[in-house]
């Protein structure tokens, strides 16, 4: 027998996937390297860990959502992300897409 918590946790995973790439491209209207997005994620309470988020924005890139640029100026370098003018498009789609299906998922929650 499955145990709740362990369906749970695998359907909150799945949950998690749709829901982070919105979280990361609200982010990005201003460059920002991995790291830095992972904190400013996390403390907005989106947790992400480094080995999920690196594969999502090299993905997002390649499929135009973001634009990305080295700087060398200091003694790391670093990758800096953001949204491109299609990727800025695609995200209000999916806001105004979000805002509508969480509006009637709210309307079909009932835990009686």
């Amino acid at each position: 027998m499955t145990d709740i918590q362990e369906v749970v946790n695998g359907l909150l995973q799945e949950l998690r996937r749709g829901t982070i790439i919105i979280g990361v491209l609200s982010q990005l209207s201003e460059p920002q390297y991995g790291y830095s997005l992972v904190m400013i994620l996390e403390e907005k309470g989106m947790a992400i860990d480094p080995g999920t988020l690196y594969p999502l924005l090299r993905r997002l890139e390649k499929q135009g959502l973001l634009e990305s640029e080295w700087d060398t100026s200091e003694s790391r370098p670093r990758k800096y992300y953001r949204r491109s003018h299609f990727g800025t498009e695609v995200y209000r789609q999916l806001c105004a897409d979000w805002r509508e299906m969480n509006q009637s998922v709210e309307g079909l929650l009932d835990l009686n």
